[in-house]
């Protein structure tokens, strides 16, 4: 088998490829690519996915057997946690077993640098390249266990501004969606006066038979919890912990463009972080906008956090982040931290002492109006990938009347109007869909827009 790492790390479903006898080859030419850097010391968590612990097991005995010193989780923990113990435990490299937002059939092996975040391309290709030849050595099992959410609980703990959550009793609903940050935002708040309900809050390895993505289709029960509690927002994390999605108090799902703008200005305002800011090319125009107010320096990137945490690691930046709800803070490490976000955007409520429907409202009156879409066209074979090719080569002058102002070929093809709004076009790299993603100043604009891209591929 050909095993490839994709945009974070490597993802199979489990026994039909993501067997033992695969995560062994993979682990050790991890250990071998380690060893030619004189790596002495690996820190390895899990997710609640299926077997999650025994894969986990599996690897420490790998790098333990190849003379590795072993930090494993005690317990499932969440990415960001795993990350926040790389760094803080002065481990050469960390692995993760998740799969991140996949669906119960899936797990995975992602690789987190010194630094505390994604591995580098360089890293990946490293290790790739030694997996065919690798020959796993096993039969040494020591290692220490720790519990990494601890450490990673009183880290979140110490970034809060003292007292803003001791002003007032409150309630905000929390869905781990079964997983890695089951218990840990109670544990954050435990000694404020907000009360944190929690929804989804045990372990199943089957996500209740859903993508545990924090998007609107997937968090019905918490946009209706928040309203039946009455609570300021609602906080939902995917299954690993590193991605977020917001309900404001009226239980109404805010798209992950307008929580990106809202935590920039949160961070560089409030937080008075310092630093550039850093973003996808399938990120919101506020953030340009909000850049330019601010006199922040603006890099983009091409779509996938790990570009991201490379700016974090050669810049100085106070925030990042992309469109799928993954969000890093200038004062953290170079991660996406779901969790962590949720905080600040309840942060944020609390200094202002508005709800997120006035802050949003707030937001759009300084910066203008923005809506966004996102839509995932399952397409035949290479269509996806020939279109956005041909549109290179062959760039619309407009859309749906709407006339085009600029092109940018960072990833895929991104049209932009002269309205500011924007439509882009990008093929999946691991499955036959076109992914296109708009952002207009007016809601029936995006529809609008939609429609007629859909067309591009004749659907």
């Amino acid at each position: 088998m050909n095993i490839k790492f994709g945009t974070d790390g490597w993802r199979a479903v489990i026994a039909r490829d993501f067997t033992i006898d695969n995560l062994l080859k993979v682990t050790q030419a991890h250990a071998d690519h380690l060893k030619q850097k004189n790596g002495k010391k690996v820190v390895v968590g899990y997710d609640t996915r299926f077997m999650s612990e025994d894969f986990a097991s599996t690897v420490a005995e790998v790098f333990s057997s190849n003379g590795f010193k072993v930090i494993l989780s005690k317990g499932f923990c969440s990415t960001p946690a795993l990350s926040l113990a790389v760094k803080e435990f002065g481990a050469d490299e960390g692995v993760m077993i998740t799969a991140s937002h996949n669906t119960y059939q899936y797990n995975g092996y992602k690789i987190k640098g010194n630094y505390g975040g994604p591995a580098t391309p360089e890293i990946i290709k490293n290790v790739e390249e030694k997996i065919e030849k690798a020959v796993p050595k096993t039969g040494k099992t020591q290692w220490e266990e720790i519990n990494l959410n601890s450490y990673y609980v009183e880290k979140l703990k110490s970034y809060i501004i003292p007292g803003v959550f001791n002003q007032h009793p409150e309630k905000v609903i929390h869905d781990p969606m079964h997983g890695a940050t089951i218990g840990l935002l109670n544990r954050v708040l435990e000694d404020t006066l907000i009360d944190v309900v929690e929804i989804n809050h045990y372990r199943d390895a089957f996500f209740g038979f859903k993508h545990p993505e924090p998007i609107e289709k997937n968090i019905p029960l918490l946009r209706g919890k928040v309203v039946a509690e009455e609570a300021v927002a609602g906080i939902a994390n995917d299954g690993d912990g590193d991605r977020v999605g917001i309900v404001d108090e009226a239980g109404e799902y805010i798209n992950t463009q307008i929580i990106f703008a809202l935590l920039l200005l949160h961070t560089v305002r409030n937080r008075k972080t310092e630093g550039a800011v850093a973003k996808t090319v399938s990120t919101t125009y506020l953030v340009d906008r909000i850049a330019q107010k601010e006199g922040l320096k603006l890099f983009k990137t091409p779509v996938g956090f790990k570009y991201i945490a490379d700016i974090f690691l050669k810049e100085k930046i106070a925030f990042g982040g992309e469109e799928s709800g993954g969000y890093g803070f200038g004062f953290h490490i170079p991660e996406r931290d779901g969790l962590l976000s949720g905080l600040m955007i309840l942060e944020m409520i609390h200094l202002h002492g508005k709800p997120l429907t006035q802050l949003i409202e707030n937001l759009f009156s300084e910066f203008g109006t923005a809506y966004y879409k996102r839509l995932d066209l399952k397409v035949k074979g290479d269509e996806g990938r020939n279109l956005v090719e041909k549109l290179k080569k062959e760039p619309l002058k407009e859309i749906a009347g709407k006339k085009i102002k600029e092109i940018d070929l960072t990833d895929g093809v991104k049209f932009i109007f002269e309205n500011d709004g924007w439509i882009l076009l990008r093929a999946s790299g691991t499955e036959p869909v076109l992914r296109i993603y708009v952002e207009m100043p007016e809601k029936e604009e995006v529809d609008m827009i939609l429609e007629e891209s859909k067309k591009l591929i004749g659907g």
